[in-house]
């Protein structure tokens, strides 16, 4: 291991986190909330310990091990959550513990979406637009952007590209070079937040409005500045901008940039990964649809196409936008149906959580195999996706991080119930953090603030866990690791 070039890494990191304060300290000196003060020092406090971090490592040139790149990502992600909830501890008001500060960042960095604030539109301007920024960073990752500036630092970025990104997008560099790789991402991931910003704007929200929401739909990430979400627009043209949008933000970037280099949309089409994608969001959005609309013969519950459309969307994507609370007005069955869709949440490659859309298929298509085994014992089936066999490696390394999230789960459900939260609470905020989604049901329908504090440390590791898919963060815990 490098422990001085991962510390290098890491200061570089926490001194561009901190120019993402300077937007809402600008913001709080335009709307005089008094937020000034809270941003300012939280600004100096990060790029200071990042100035530390950098200066007395910053010479050398080294290409980072695989070890190295896990222990980075993790360190990243534990470090810009903390330094992320300075604000949130910082303002007067709301005055809030440590606890639910740390949760707010990491949910927020996570794109997961879970809040521990009831009352947002009190809050002061500056530090809304701030949780909305929070997510904007996290959904790509901010480790992307260190990567394409690894060559003016002298370090090779590929093990970190590794340990940051999921699934086929780290096997296919859509560029010879790994830093333009990272380049071409974020060029499309600011395009799209630009244009759905200018989108939503044309609709009819105001320009901060437009900018907020426009960061947390193409991250996938769900905040938003007001308690009733998306619902507080009554515009059906923003609903149907951000299903558009977060359809989009839930596709492997690797074919979004394909189809901007080649102007062709003949990859989509093409992709096993995509079609099954896209159909599974019709099928569970149609499904919803029909039987909402059969319901509404009986009841005078909202059940309009337009709404059951829109929440199947954002939470089978792990957006976790709302219309309204899904639990107070439609039956049972349709909101747990949307959780559970949630486990399977964007494509790989994609910002989207869950366990990912290939990996699904991957298993699916296992057990098929199995299936026609005990039919055909002596036969040789091969898993194939595309028409192209699938490794044996590759398939056990899906089932191997499938019983590595299943034990996860597990584990920290078990440890919800032992603080004291009740089961139905417990389950679904833990299928609402572990799949990066946001909101659940039963006590954390609205908001997470009501859970005792050991609780919301739980579901913190679980939006971690989550955001790093498990096995880089277990990694670190295993002997073989720490041995030279």
């Amino acid at each position: 291991m490098y422990p001085l070039l991962s510390l290098r890494i890491l200061g570089v990191m926490l001194m561009l986190f901190s120019l993402s304060m300077l937007p809402p300290l600008l913001l709080s000196y335009l709307y005089d909330d008094g937020g000034a003060a809270a941003f300012r020092h939280s600004l100096v406090g990060c790029c200071s310990v990042g100035l530390l971090c950098y200066l007395p490592t910053r010479r050398g040139r080294r290409e980072l091990r695989p070890r190295d790149g896990f222990i980075v990502a993790v360190a990243a992600w534990v470090g810009l959550g903390i330094f992320g909830s300075l604000p949130f501890l910082l303002l007067p008001e709301p005055e809030i513990s440590w606890s639910n500060a740390l949760f707010e960042s990491i949910s927020g960095l996570t794109t997961t979406g879970a809040t521990v604030f009831g009352s947002l539109e009190t809050m002061p301007r500056s530090l809304l637009f701030y949780r909305q920024e929070l997510q904007w960073l996290g959904g790509l990752g901010i480790l992307v952007l260190v990567i394409a500036l690894m060559p003016i630092l002298g370090v090779g970025g590929m093990q970190l590209y590794r340990a940051e990104m999921s699934g086929s997008i780290k096997d296919n560099k859509l560029t010879p070079r790994i830093a333009e790789t990272a380049k071409y991402l974020w060029y499309l991931y600011l395009s799209l937040t630009v244009l759905c910003a200018f989108c939503y704007w044309l609709a009819g929200m105001s320009s901060f409005d437009a900018v907020a929401h426009s960061f947390s739909t193409i991250s996938i990430g769900g905040f938003s500045p007001y308690d009733d979400n998306l619902g507080h627009f009554q515009n059906s043209a923003v609903h149907y901008i951000a299903m558009c949008f977060v359809f989009i933000a839930g596709v492997n970037f690797s074919l979004h940039i394909a189809a901007w280099r080649s102007g062709k949309l003949r990859g989509y089409l093409e992709d096993s990964e995509f079609k099954t994608y896209a159909i599974l969001l019709c099928t569970i959005s149609l499904f919803c649809c029909i039987y909402l609309g059969l319901r509404a013969l009986h009841t005078e519950q909202p059940t309009m196409f337009a709404a059951g459309l829109f929440h199947s969307l954002s939470i089978a994507t792990t957006t976790g936008f709302t219309l309204f609370d899904m639990q107070q007005y439609w039956p049972a069955f349709i909101p747990i149906l949307l959780l559970f869709t949630s486990f399977a949440g964007g494509c790989t490659g994609s910002v989207g959580g869950g366990l990912k859309i290939m990996r699904i298929l991957l298993l699916f298509k296992q057990v098929l195999g199995e299936l026609r085994k005990l039919v055909h014992p002596n036969a040789v089936i091969h898993t194939k996706i595309g028409g192209r066999a699938i490794p044996e490696r590759v398939t056990q390394s899906v089932w191997g991080f499938f019983a590595a999230y299943i034990f996860v789960f597990t584990l920290l459900l078990m440890l919800m119930l032992a603080c004291g939260v009740d089961m139905e609470t417990s389950f679904f905020s833990m299928v609402a953090c572990m799949n990066n989604l946001g909101p659940g049901l039963a006590e954390v329908s609205s908001h997470y603030g009501n859970l005792p504090q050991p609780a919301k440390w739980i579901l913190t590791v679980a939006m971690l866990m989550g955001r790093l898919e498990v096995l880089p963060l277990l990694v670190l815990f295993t002997p073989t690791y720490w041995r030279a």
